[in-house]
Formats: structure tokens, sequence, C-alpha cells
């Protein structure tokens, strides 16, 4: 359990953070665990009243995750103009959104065929290409 606070630790540090013991707890429930997820700040925010017996405020749940974001810890994906999810897994895949359930699902590469653009701006190179695919109950 210590190298992990010590790399937690460090992960604050390099995000530009202090590593108090609040976001060290957020820490320990972002990437203590074995699987990767997905959360939204709301949930998040239940996920660590649920685990810890201290209060964390939402704005520093928020913080703490954007910093992650600017550091390449956690990837955000934008499912429509009002709703935001992150997701521990940094790697380039796709994801299904349930909109019944508001849950994004991962979607491996093995699972789809390449994606091919055939559109080109000029100067710039397409550095990733993630899919968002929309579903419902019908």
């Amino acid at each position: 359990m210590m190298s992990n606070n010590l790399d937690f630790v460090a992960k604050l540090r390099n995000s530009g953070l202090r590593p108090t013991r609040q976001r060290i707890k957020i820490c320990e429930i972002l990437f203590g665990g074995k699987e990767t997820f997905h959360f939204s700040i709301n949930e998040l925010s239940k996920i660590v009243a649920q685990k810890t017996n201290e209060k964390i405020s939402l704005a520093t749940i928020y913080n703490t995750v954007h910093a992650f974001l600017g550091k390449g810890y956690l990837k955000q994906i934008a499912v429509n103009s009002e709703q935001s999810y992150y997701d521990t897994n940094v790697s380039d895949h796709h994801h299904f959104y349930d909109e019944d359930k508001n849950q994004l699902i991962d979607i491996h590469d093995c699972e789809v065929e390449p994606v091919k653009i055939n559109k080109k701006i000029p100067g710039k190179k397409i550095k990733s290409i993630e899919v968002l695919v929309k579903v419902q109950n019908n």
C-alpha cells in the first residue's frame, strides 16, 4: 500500500497539486483498483463519500480531476454539451454511451473495424480517433 501512496503523491505533485490527505484518497479511488472505470464528477463525489469517512468538497474533487486531465492521467469523454465523463483508461479506445442509464461502456479495438477518415486538415495530422456510439432502448 505504501508504494501506491508514493505513486499517488508523485501523480499529484506532477499535476501541480499539493498531496493532501483528501487528494490521496481521491487517487486511491481513481487509480487504486484493478479495473479502469468511467465516472462523472457527481458520481465520483458519491463514491468518495461512500469510501472515505471525511468530507471532501466537490471543488476539491473537480480541481483534482481537472489537474489529472491536464497531465493525461485521465481522459475526458463529452457525451453532450451538458455532460462529461472521465475515464481512468487513457489508451485510445471507443465507447458506447447508454442514454437510458447514462453509462459509458468500453468498445475494444478488436470489436471495431479500423476507422477511415478521408478528409485532411492542412498542417494537421490525426492524433487519435475515438468513436462515441450512443444507444437507447428500442
